[in-house]
């Protein structure tokens, strides 16, 4: 039986946990085209505590204490909204029944030790506390008191959690920015995409009280990149990570269309494009990548793009509404456009230099299946060859030559034949920067300079799952970890990573789930239907499963996650087991053994 006591702040103590020590809201300085605005906690009042108010409090008998075994969840109703039960080690939790990150049903998931993994894209979250512990995703799920009562189980919960389902952790009060040097600053992080915004909130949340400046080029506050090319037509304001008011709390400035043209480690001084020069203690690169671009004429001509921003996006589809698309590059993000793009477009054509799309990363077995999708879906594939020429009319974009002779019409084209780092102004710096240009940290993020910290798409660090091997992971959830790990290790608290790479695509109302890191696999197992897209692909290298991917098999690519992030071994000669046991039978017994 859990006993658990809750806290409800007064009114008056409760405003004051709104302001700053000196009794000022602190303001957020946040640049739009160019301009510094001031916005301030007036401006934008937070929600109230959901539990202030006892008419806003629900108490229902949810099951009878024997109706659940150790290891099950269970989906319950509350009248005004669901939770999530779960019974584990002879205790129960509840939490919210959804996924704060894209609202996956979390019953569908995995429990094991203390955990809950969402079914779609990998992110875990503690039953006891609701706090989230793996990525993607930057809230927590609201935890509800439990009670036993006679044999039954109670749940009591505030109605507005149950309806938001998620909650911001609670983060450190923070002094006001109006006692800082604005040429100065504690922590500057280098870039605003999920690595740097999670560095930011982790200090926060951490009980880092002092200056935190974020620096972008992009004009907006951090947003959701990957939907950029899933839902090509959301505008900034639907995809952003968090509200102005957000930053405007919490202390956390962002300085957008702002460039760091240099860094000097010996003097602690980041130089900007446009002569600013910012001070700091403690310095995060999280730059992310460049997109590459064509090398053949006519590449700067008009209506040819890479996606880099919503901008990019929203224009993208509204010149290629009924009009003749032509993608090169079977990416990801040329693949997700494409499949974007098929039902706006009055035809769409993907150039790839590789005979099969996702080749190297899926197979070529899973890609020829994806492939058969697309064509399925009125999209023409052109392969084994690149662009020759872009040529235009009238000064626009109209035709696409390909090296093998084809001549393409297009009106708009997306270039998706990959990205490079951005780490270009670094390379004086004295950072240590390899070959490729990815910056090189150790599993605590920090790079070869004392203070100074990498995460994200820029970065290669060692992957305990492959043997620390040194490796790139241009995820969205591995770059949310990254920024995480860095904010905890600049605050000395000596964590390592040991996250299990999660990625996911979804094209045509297929989602692919993809979990591990398969870089040189040397075979992969299918079980199911590829023809059917119903399948799970094993993929193998020297006897050992390394990664998994599957599409219409919800939830195995989480619990095989979940058994490589315990650190145990999947051999090729038991997958067949492992198939049968987590899909087909529902049997979690092998989470939980010890070894292989």
């Amino acid at each position: 039986v859990e006993v658990k006591i809750e806290v409800v702040i007064p009114e008056k103590e409760r405003s004051k946990e709104e302001m700053s020590p000196n009794g000022k809201a602190s303001p957020l300085i946040y640049k739009v085209n160019g301009t510094a605005r001031h916005y301030h906690l007036e401006e934008h009042p937070i929600a109230s505590n959901p539990y202030h108010n006892p008419k806003d409090v629900v108490e229902a008998s949810v099951c009878h204490v024997k109706d659940l075994e150790n290891g099950q969840m269970r989906e319950v109703d509350l009248g005004c909204g669901k939770a999530l039960l779960i019974k584990e080690s002879g205790e129960f939790h509840a939490v919210g029944h959804k996924c704060p990150h894209y609202g996956a049903p979390l019953v569908k998931g995995v429990l094991s030790k203390g955990r809950v993994r969402c079914p779609w894209h990998g992110a875990c979250f503690n039953i006891g506390t609701g706090d989230i512990e793996d990525f993607p995703g930057l809230d927590s799920l609201p935890r509800f008191q439990v009670k036993i009562e006679k044999e039954k189980v109670y749940i009591r919960a505030s109605k507005q959690a149950l309806q938001t389902q998620r909650r911001t952790k609670m983060m450190a009060k923070c002094i006001s920015l109006s006692n800082y040097n604005l040429s100065s600053t504690n922590v500057l992080i280098i870039g605003a995409g999920a690595a740097g915004l999670v560095c930011a909130e982790t200090l926060r949340q951490e009980g880092f009280s002092d200056r935190i400046v974020m620096c972008t080029m992009d004009r907006h506050l951090p947003y959701d990149r990957p939907k950029l090319s899933k839902s090509m037509d959301s505008h900034p304001e639907q995809i952003a990570l968090r509200p102005k008011e957000f930053f405007c709390t919490y202390d956390i400035e962002v300085l957008t269309e702002m460039q760091v043209a240099a860094v000097d480690v010996k003097s602690k001084i980041a130089v900007f494009k446009d002569g600013f020069k910012m001070e700091y203690n403690k310095l995060l690169i999280a730059t992310g990548n460049m997109p590459k671009t064509l090398s053949c004429k006519g590449k700067e001509m008009e209506n040819v793009f890479n996606i880099r921003t919503p901008e990019d996006a929203n224009h993208v589809v509204k010149l290629a509404t009924s009009k003749n698309v032509v993608i090169v590059g079977a990416s990801f993000l040329g693949m997700e456009v494409a499949a974007y793009l098929a039902e706006r477009a009055h035809s769409v054509s993907l150039v790839e230099l590789e005979h099969v799309p996702f080749k190297k990363f899926f197979g070529e077995r899973v890609g020829r299946a994806v492939m058969k999708m697309f064509e399925n879906n009125r999209v023409k594939f052109y392969m084994q060859t690149e662009v020759s020429e872009l040529r235009e009319q009238e000064g626009k974009l109209k035709e696409v030559v390909l090296k093998s002779g084809k001549v393409l019409r297009a009106d708009v084209c997306v270039v998706g034949v990959g990205a490079v780092p951005a780490t270009g102004f670094l390379k004086q710096s004295g950072i240590n920067i390899d070959s490729k240009g990815f910056i090189v940290v150790n599993k605590m993020m920090q790079t070869n300079i004392p203070g100074v910290f990498a995460a994200g798409d820029a970065v290669t660090f060692p992957l305990a799952l492959r043997n620390n091997k040194k490796v790139n992971v241009p995820h969205w959830q591995m770059a949310h970890m990254h920024g995480r790990i860095a904010a905890l290790n600049m605050l000395a608290h000596g964590t390592e990573i040991s996250t299990v790479p999660y990625l996911w695509t979804a094209m045509f109302g297929k989602s692919i789930r993809y979990a591990g890191h398969g870089e040189g696999f040397d075979d992969v197992v299918i079980q199911g239907d590829l023809d059917e897209l119903k399948f799970v692909a094993f993929y193998t290298k020297s006897d050992e499963v390394v990664a998994v991917a599957s599409i219409n098999y919800d939830p195995i690519v989480s619990k095989v996650a979940e058994v490589l992030a315990a650190g145990r071994t999947i051999r090729k000669r038991d997958v067949d087991t492992v198939f049968f046991l987590s899909y087909r039978t529902g049997d979690m017994s092998w989470l939980t053994g010890k070894g292989s």
